[in-house]
């Protein structure tokens, strides 16, 4: 029904410019914008969660989980060339929907530009609004994970070039 309406911001514009996490966020808008109703938004969430690839086993570990998220989320990110690649996996279906959003913001983008963004497309969605209590706090703790990590990040990359 609805399903592949989006296209992932890394494969980038005409030009070859990776899109902007402002301009990401406002696809996203874009996209739930045609829903009049938040069954669709939620069908539309589960549609996602089927395209966020695989994490590793090998990352499936305590020390990836997320505290806070009523589901199991695991949440792996590395370093690479500059940029924060984020992984994930989660047991629910609409949580899996949800960091597949996230990751799709905020993966391969230097640690500043995730430590200083403003997820505003999650309140313009309506996200926070129509997620049960403890599944809002489970939205805030996967986020607050990824700017900790663009963190540690940060911090190692300025710390190797002093």
């Amino acid at each position: 029904m609805h399903q592949k309406l989006y296209i992932y911001q890394l494969q980038g514009k005409e030009n070859n410019q990776v899109k902007t996490i402002e301009e990401v966020q406002q696809e996203i808008i874009e996209e739930f914008s045609i829903f009049d109703n938040w069954m669709d938004r939620y069908n539309y969430i589960i549609d996602i969660s089927k395209d966020l690839p695989l994490i590793d086993d090998k990352y499936k570990t305590k020390e990836n989980l997320i505290n806070g998220c009523q589901s199991k989320v695991w949440l792996h990110a590395h370093y690479n060339n500059g940029k924060m690649q984020y992984e994930a996996d989660s047991d629910a279906i609409i949580t899996k929907g949800i960091i597949s959003l996230l990751i799709r913001v905020l993966s391969n983008r230097k640690p500043d530009e995730i430590m200083n963004s403003d997820l505003y497309f999650i309140d313009q969605i309506g996200l926070k609004e129509n997620l049960s209590p403890t599944r809002s706090n489970g939205l805030l703790a996967m986020v607050k994970q990824m700017k900790l990590y663009a963190i540690a990040y940060n911090a190692r990359e300025k710390q190797a070039s002093n």
